[in-house]
């Protein structure tokens, strides 16, 4: 990962940011969404040791940014993922809305030039960026084939039961447990 020369994410700008609190009291869409996300969400005893550890070390990762819409299905799944991740380790969360921090996403784009979100930018305690990760987990990706089958020749009406029960079964739950195996690999 290169790492920018100049970042727009001082140490103030980060402390500007919405907690996942304040992230969640100002949702306009999908509120739901998150909710069951957040609730669905479990850290198993060992990844929450060792986000804990990973954490505790004295550069270890004790921020996160999160760049994030609550229209985009990636960030209402992903954000709360996040939240659980910080909440175990004791790392400081502050969400970003993407549209109004277009500089943010300028420095954190996929593949240089997407504007995905989410976006999590760890830092250590004096705001040196360690790691980022964008979008969704691998496994996400390889099975988005699920997402268009479901799609494939249907209006929105007769395709939305079966997105709903895409997005609350065994699929998302698998996608959620990816996210944390990803970026416990990532911060190690």
């Amino acid at each position: 990962m290169t790492q920018p020369k100049y970042s727009v994410v001082t140490a103030q700008r980060f402390a500007a940011g919405l907690t996942y609190r304040e992230y969640m009291e100002s949702v306009q869409r999908n509120r739901a969404k998150f909710e069951y996300n957040y609730s669905e969400t479990h850290l198993a005893d060992d990844d929450a040791r060792a986000f804990r550890e990973l954490a505790s070390r004295p550069d270890g990762t004790a921020r996160v940014l999160a760049l994030a819409e609550d229209w985009c299905p990636d960030v209402f799944r992903g954000l709360p993922v996040i939240a659980r991740i910080a909440e175990a380790a004791g790392m400081e969360l502050r969400i970003f809305p993407r549209d109004q921090n277009l500089d943010i996403m300028n420095e954190f784009l996929n593949q240089g030039e997407h504007q995905s979100i989410p976006v999590f930018v760890f830092y250590s305690r004096d705001q040196r960026c360690l790691a980022h990760w964008i979008e969704r987990p691998a496994l996400a990706n390889e099975q988005m084939h699920l997402l268009n089958a479901i799609f494939e020749g249907k209006t929105i009406e007769e395709a939305l039961p079966g997105y709903e029960r895409f997005q609350q079964g065994e699929v998302w739950a698998g996608w959620r447990r990816a996210t944390v195996r990803e970026i416990r690999d990532l911060l190690a």
